[in-house]
């Protein structure tokens, strides 16, 4: 009975390193760092382009403050203007310092959400209707047309999951 106690120890000891082993290899560690976090991001959109089936969107990261953030970002930013209006004029505040553009390539099954989307052409119909789901190609069609309301103008809240844009959301500016 002892021989059979100290024969399973060393096979446990091994399964252990083999273990650690298996999963330390490099093909597991791309493998995790591929399926990391998501990132949020806050952009001004410069272009959506496709080629084929792939849709690129180029950006611009921004800054968004909102709040006592805002007030405190705008008065360390310009003082003089913060002491005569007391704060920020619409209550959010958004820094550009840089203009690099960063592109990325849209998922499969990207979320669009608008808080103001042209569906008529007529200006007199566009009203604010939050977190409205829009299909990609009423989006792509929209963000090339200027006629009504050019949607570059807009920040939009993006989340890049493994390098690829999964969500888009319009930020309402008042």
């Amino acid at each position: 009975m002892l021989l059979k106690k100290t024969a399973v120890v060393p096979f446990i000891v091994l399964l252990f390193f083999s273990l650690i082993h298996t999963s330390s290899t490099a093909g597991t560690r791309a493998a995790a760092e591929s399926s990391g976090p998501a990132q949020e991001l806050t952009v001004y959109i410069h272009s959506l382009e496709r080629d084929g089936d792939r849709i690129t969107l180029t950006a611009d990261e921004i800054n968004w403050y909102e709040g006592a953030e805002a007030d405190r970002v705008f008065a360390e930013r310009e003082s003089e203007a913060a002491a005569e209006l007391g704060g920020t004029p619409d209550g959010y505040y958004i820094v550009n310092d840089s203009d690099t553009l960063t592109s990325y390539p849209l998922a499969n099954n990207v979320s669009i959400r608008m808080q103001i989307f042209d569906h008529t052409g007529n200006p007199g119909d566009l009203d604010i209707h939050w977190n409205e789901a829009v299909g990609l190609d009423a989006f792509l069609e929209k963000f090339s047309s200027t006629d009504v309301v050019d949607l570059s103008q807009f920040p939009y809240h993006i989340t890049v999951q493994d390098g690829k844009v999964t969500s888009i959301v319009q930020q309402y500016i008042p």
